[in-house]
């Protein structure tokens, strides 16, 4: 057991070597991508990590040891990179003196480290895929209304509650791209009838948009996992107590 997880864990650091390190900085340095593009890629990339901590690993307690290594080797990496011009230059950070990798580092790892602890320790194993319904909701929802709103949003929200310039093309791209990420992951990985998948996709998803909306300071990246994860769960109990 513990060579396997020791295994998983060279794999998982790997991944974030390979798909969140190497991979946009060499987009950024190489191709004409803009960096929008490449900073939602990397927020996908964070996403599809978490099935490495779900499939790769033996226990919950293991998997969330993996998050939490991941932030004791990455967050002073790059504490002392941004101080470099090397990083100014190749890293995709929207802030000026850099923090936001480092931000959201912490805000994906502690997501995917509570929603583990619950549906996986707390649960059991057959709850699993709730983890990975929340976070792929996330990880498209987000992506999908950063790009949308940027390059076709004419509509902008103006709103005392609303952060920053986000549009009615981007809220509603989160909404499809939260809709699809949901029933596709609920279809694959819960077992439900796809009728029972897509009813729950339809409820979510528009919420999960309005979560979105209303999230300031990339707090994104943990209040639309588990939002997303408390509106499906309970739904998923509902319809199987029902015989659905």
């Amino acid at each position: 057991m513990f060579r396997s997880d020791l295994l998983a864990a060279v794999i998982l650091i790997a991944y974030y070597l390979v798909g969140l390190l190497a991979i946009p900085t060499i987009l950024k340095a190489w191709s004409k991508l803009p960096t929008e593009v490449i900073r939602k890629m990397q927020h996908v990339a964070y996403s599809l990590s978490v099935f490495i901590l779900l499939r790769l690993f033996s226990t919950w307690y293991m998997a969330v040891a993996a998050a939490f290594l991941l932030v004791l080797m990455a967050y002073p990496a790059l504490y002392f990179l941004e101080k470099t011009s090397f990083y100014k230059r190749l890293f995709v950070d929207r802030t000026e003196r850099g923090g936001e990798l480092r931000k959201q580092l912490l805000y994906v790892q502690l997501s995917f480290a509570l929603l583990i602890l619950f549906f996986w320790g707390v649960l059991g194993a057959k709850w699993q895929y709730m983890v990975a319904v929340g976070v792929m909701a996330w990880g498209w929802g987000d992506a999908a209304a950063a790009l949308v709103g940027k390059f076709f949003g004419k509509r902008t929200i103006v709103h005392a509650w609303v952060e920053g310039a986000k549009t009615h093309e981007g809220t509603l791209a989160m909404a499809l791209a939260a809709f699809v990420a949901v029933f596709f992951t609920l279809l694959f990985l819960s077992g439900l009838s796809w009728y029972i998948c897509l009813l729950i996709s339809l409820v979510v998803a528009p919420i999960c948009a309005v979560v979105e909306l209303f999230s300031k300071r990339g707090t994104d990246t943990l209040t639309i996992p588990f939002a997303t994860a408390a509106m499906v769960f309970p739904l998923v109990v509902l319809f199987t107590y029902l015989g659905w």
